[in-house]
């Protein structure tokens, strides 16, 4: 596949014949005025830019090799250096804002938003939102475009960050809206993900295959690792990192009281390379070293 890499937002705009961009750092698009005709299939494009985008799209989106349809209106998020491959014949409307790093990385407030967990979800994880929600969104989009317009000064970053930060928080309070009321699938997950833990951990030896990390248990649920964490921290109150240590501390109690076999034996065949982590991961847990805990008995 043939990439074509983006890494400003004057090549943005470039790349989407939208004329000279008012701010080097940020801009809001209108995607309907985006002139997708000269686009080449096959063609994916990279950009190094963060992205917070309001779409209707008609027909067929790619991301990455998977096809996804959100025709009846979405919102998405890129961080940088994701791929992208919508077809040319889409059909889009709403808007985008397309942000460089440099000018989040500016101050404590600007990084402090990249550390949304939802820049790293994948598009098929992408928030849905109704029309009122919308309409809180857009407010604060065109405030934005309106300190864009406006003659820059000294307090126009400020303001536009402050106008982001709340897009921001209230996707993350919407998003939390979408855990909560898409139920069903929701349970669905945290069954089948409690299923593929039990099911690593019935294994006799993880010697070899090692505890398993977050991006192991996504993978296998077609997630991204970002939205798996989000979603069991919202329905179950634990990060996928406590449910895993706490299956792995259920097997470590097991083969401390059924074996005879040594404190580093079990670490090593829980898969851990060294057993001070275990030892670690054991007391964080329990407030007793295994060795403790096997003297209970």
């Amino acid at each position: 596949m043939e990439f074509v890499d983006i890494k400003s937002i004057a090549e943005l705009h470039d790349f989407f014949h939208y004329g000279k961009p008012i701010h080097p750092l940020l801009s809001v698009v209108d995607l309907a005025k985006v002139d997708r005709s000269h686009r080449k299939p096959g063609v994916a494009y990279r950009i190094d830019l963060y992205s917070i985008a309001c779409k209707e799209i008609q027909g067929k989106f790619m991301y990455g090799r998977t096809t996804y349809d959100f025709s009846e209106g979405t919102l998405m998020f890129t961080a940088p250096n994701q791929i992208l491959s919508p077809a040319a014949e889409n059909r889009v409307t709403g808007w985008g804002i397309y942000i460089h790093p440099d000018f989040l990385n500016a101050s404590p407030k600007g990084h402090a938003l990249m550390e949304y967990s939802f820049f790293g979800y994948d598009m098929n994880e992408a928030l849905h939102t109704s029309e009122a929600e919308k309409k809180v969104l857009d407010d604060c989009r065109q405030n934005i475009e309106r300190e864009l317009s406006n003659n820059l000064d000294k307090h126009s970053a400020n303001l536009i960050l402050m106008n982001l930060e709340m897009i921001l928080g209230y996707c993350s309070r919407f998003y939390d809206r979408q855990f909560l009321t898409r139920t069903n699938v929701s349970n669905d997950i945290v069954e089948k993900f409690d299923r593929l833990l039990t099911n690593y951990f019935a294994q006799h030896s993880l010697i070899e295959s090692g505890v398993p990390d977050v991006g192991y248990f996504a993978s296998r649920l077609n997630l991204s690792a970002n939205y798996l964490s989000d979603l069991l921290g919202k329905y179950t109150g634990k990060s996928t990192y406590e449910h895993i240590h706490l299956k792995l501390v259920e097997k470590a109690k097991s083969l401390l009281w059924s074996t005879e076999n040594s404190i580093s034996e079990i670490a090593y065949d829980l898969g851990f390379e060294h057993p001070s982590h275990f030892t670690k991961v054991f007391k964080n847990k329990t407030g007793l070293s295994p060795r403790q805990f096997r003297n209970l008995n």
